[in-house]
């Protein structure tokens, strides 16, 4: 780490956001401190997550559902269908632009949430809202832009580690759902991080029984950070599930 005095926090119990009747807590990073990459990209190894400049662990207090995955992306090779989503897109070109406000992108950003999060509290996000959640002034991050022609149909916020990229939010439009959008721009990121030497792409927290998350494990093999270290499983059907302190294997 980096050498200086760092504190963490816990906060008060909460609803969880991605599992109903349970309540969740977070260990945080001091949030006067200030973050560079360099010691983002340390925690990240630890399990931890960024959401704007608030970064946390879960650390709940009667569950540990959350499980941090991240992909060797030399080792993967894409299944048949992911094959099919690169050529499916061969036409979508891809540029990288600094982490500021677009409108354009705040208004794909609205119509993704109105169509796949409906009544979600990110939903009637502002334009501060909507920056302080995607975007930190102390990391590198950068806006993956996905264009059709001209039309703009995908933007994945990537942040650039010393060891790999972290997938932080990936917004599509929602006319375009044939093409995959979402699962193509972590092939990209992918793709990317292999291109400039990084080693991994981090995909955040995964939950075995949640609908949302479950693009994370379609791809292989895979890391998951379990009780202090990264262990991989070749297949996403070894993942294990963890409640209550226990490891079981997946169905």
């Amino acid at each position: 780490m980096e050498a200086q005095k760092i504190l963490f926090y816990k906060t008060p119990p909460h609803d969880c956001g991605y599992r109903n009747r349970k309540k969740a807590a977070n260990i945080v990073l001091d949030p006067r401190l200030e973050p560079s990459s360099k010691l983002y990209g340390q925690l990240v190894t630890l399990g931890f997550r960024r959401s704007g400049d608030y970064v946390y662990q879960p650390r709940c207090p009667h569950c540990q559902a959350c499980i941090s995955l991240r992909l060797p992306v030399t080792d993967l090779r894409p299944n048949r269908n992911q094959r099919r989503i690169l050529k499916r897109n061969t036409d979508v070109d891809i540029y990288r632009l600094g982490a500021r406000y677009y409108p354009e992108h705040f208004t794909l950003y609205r119509r993704y949430l109105a169509a796949r999060h409906p009544g979600g509290p990110m939903e009637q996000h502002s334009q501060t809202e909507y920056m302080d959640f995607l975007c930190s002034s102390h990391i590198d991050t950068g806006l993956l832009e996905f264009r059709l022609g001209r039309k703009l149909v995908a933007v994945a916020v990537t942040d650039y580690l010393e060891d790999g990229l972290s997938a932080v939010y990936t917004f599509f439009d929602p006319d375009y759902a044939e093409r995959s959008l979402g699962i193509y721009a972590i092939l990209r990121q992918i793709k990317e991080a292999c291109r400039i030497g990084k080693k991994w792409l981090y995909l955040g927290y995964w939950i075995h029984d949640c609908d949302k998350m479950r693009y994370k494990t379609a791809f292989s093999p895979l890391e998951a950070y379990l009780n202090g270290s990264w262990v991989r499983f070749e297949t996403a059907q070894q993942l294990p599930l963890r409640y209550n302190g226990n490891l079981s294997k997946a169905p």
